[in-house]
């Protein structure tokens, strides 16, 4: 077993993953609750599998990552502006934002690298997947695994239908391409998306729900529809209590908990 293998299996090591978000920053500037991210890092509930961050911020929030019982540090590599909301940007245009030596210098277990199809502009498209390839590429050469995120462009104003079947199509491709796992939407019909990649799926929280329950139920659907976990970012984080809220979305996620009892359980 190489390194790519093990570090991915010790990412699934408790069979479903519970990732936290926490790389807004590098798209939307501060946001609530993210700050001065060393002081968020600090609230993150030991118990989560992972943890999502930009590169440049692996030496700030080191001691998330300390200890022998540490999430894995999932680090993006590039950068696309179709996160770019406050902005309103459409081109949806992705460059490389750290190369994946450098990000594994610094400390990171795991890549990320995001793709999005469909933008309007063949060519666009076509640069996109290169992109992508070249860089996932070159985190594999060095035995990193790599967490395809399939991002469409445009998603708000999609009908359920045709955000289902972006998704579906570009899953597909993303897996394709050779991607170890994937972040996706939550669609019409997750179990379709989940059940025709051939490699792990995991949902991940859009934006914010109005109440923790909210998100939990949406955590525990996207299991129930063959998600192997989720990515939660601002529902997360932008709760009253982010290390209670994670512990009862380790108990959805990992161990199949009823909603309302882990809304008892943790007081939420």
């Amino acid at each position: 077993m190489d390194g790519r293998e093990i570090r991915i299996e010790r990412f699934f090591n408790a069979g479903n993953a519970v990732v936290i978000a926490m790389d807004h920053g590098l798209f939307d500037g501060p946001i609530a609750g993210m700050e001065e991210l060393p002081l968020t890092a600090a609230k993150i509930n030991p118990e989560v599998d992972a943890v999502l961050l930009a590169p440049g911020m692996l030496r700030h929030c080191g001691h998330v990552f300390a200890g022998r019982h540490r999430p894995l540090a999932v680090v993006r590599l590039n950068w696309n502006s179709v996160y770019c909301f406050k902005w309103n940007y459409r081109a949806a245009r992705s460059v490389e934002c750290f190369r994946a030596a450098d990000a594994l210098r610094e400390g990171m277990d795991v890549a990320l690298v995001s793709l999005t199809l469909q933008t309007g502009d063949e060519e666009r498209d076509a640069d996109n997947v290169a992109l992508y390839t070249r860089v996932a590429n070159e985190a594999h050469t060095l035995g990193i695994p790599v967490i395809g995120e399939y991002f469409p462009s445009g998603h708000l104003d999609m009908s359920p239908e045709e955000l289902h079947e972006n998704v579906l199509i570009g899953c597909r491709i993303i897996s394709e391409l050779g991607a170890d796992a994937i972040k996706t939407f939550y669609t019409k019909d997750f179990a379709e998306v989940t059940r025709t990649c051939p490699v792990p799926v995991l949902g991940l929280g859009a934006e914010k729900l109005p109440k923790p329950a909210d998100a939990l139920h949406l955590a525990a659907a996207e299991v129930r529809a063959g998600a192997r976990g989720v990515v939660f970012g601002r529902n997360a984080i932008q709760v009253p209590d982010p290390h209670a809220f994670q512990a009862a979305l380790c108990d959805v996620v990992k161990r199949g908990s009823e909603v309302d009892d882990v809304m008892s359980k943790y007081g939420l």
